[in-house]
């Protein structure tokens, strides 16, 4: 945590003189692990260094997701207001919404194409995992609530043939559908919001 505010330190003052110039934006990133007395001190010391946003960093590094819940929670809310929130590393379904709820604008995570390689997509009843012995012949859609190109072209069964092969395509499209889904996620909850 201490050399994550050194960092942070020296970046803001070496940027303040050329911010104009560099054209890049700096987010300081909260650290503490799952110790929120750490995660306090690190919000009091980086939020005055928040000058385009700000990262909650270290929460998707193996820890209990009720664990994860917990620091983010705690976190979030305490972090300027007027200034974009950044959870790094979180790309769940679940824990977008989650996210969201506690106040956080921006997200990065591999799990979505990292899952697609390995033949797992999102679903709203789930996770499917398209290797599975049931989808060899089943001519369906991934999902039935999906247009992504995946859903609209393509069949469980060729998608079970493309992984079972180790063909590369097979990955990308899943990637494609799980990204796909987890913005139509994020489309959805931002209409909730403007209609209430």
């Amino acid at each position: 945590m201490h050399m994550t505010h050194r960092w942070a330190k020296r970046a803001y003052d070496y940027f303040q003189e050329k911010y104009e110039q560099a054209r890049g934006v700096l987010f300081p990133i909260v650290q503490g692990g799952s110790f929120l007395d750490l995660r306090q001190q690190s919000i009091d010391f980086l939020s005055p260094l928040a000058r385009d946003g700000i990262a909650i960093g270290g929460v998707s590094v193996g820890e209990e997701k009720e664990k994860v819940q917990e620091v983010v929670a705690f976190t979030a809310p305490k972090l300027p207001q007027d200034k974009p929130r950044y959870l790094m590393g979180v790309g769940t379904p679940e824990d977008l919404l989650f996210g969201i709820e506690q106040g956080i604008d921006m997200f990065d995570c591999v799990s979505a194409t990292r899952l697609g390689r390995h033949g797992i997509i999102f679903s709203d009843e789930g996770n499917i995992k398209i290797t599975n012995a049931r989808f060899a012949k089943d001519f369906t859609p991934l999902t039935s609530n999906c247009d992504c190109y995946a859903c609209r072209c393509f069949t469980k069964a060729y998608f079970h043939h493309l992984l079972r092969e180790k063909e590369t395509l097979g990955g990308i499209l899943l990637g494609l559908h799980n990204i796909v889904y987890l913005n139509r996620i994020l489309e959805d909850w931002k209409r909730k919001m403007l209609a209430e």
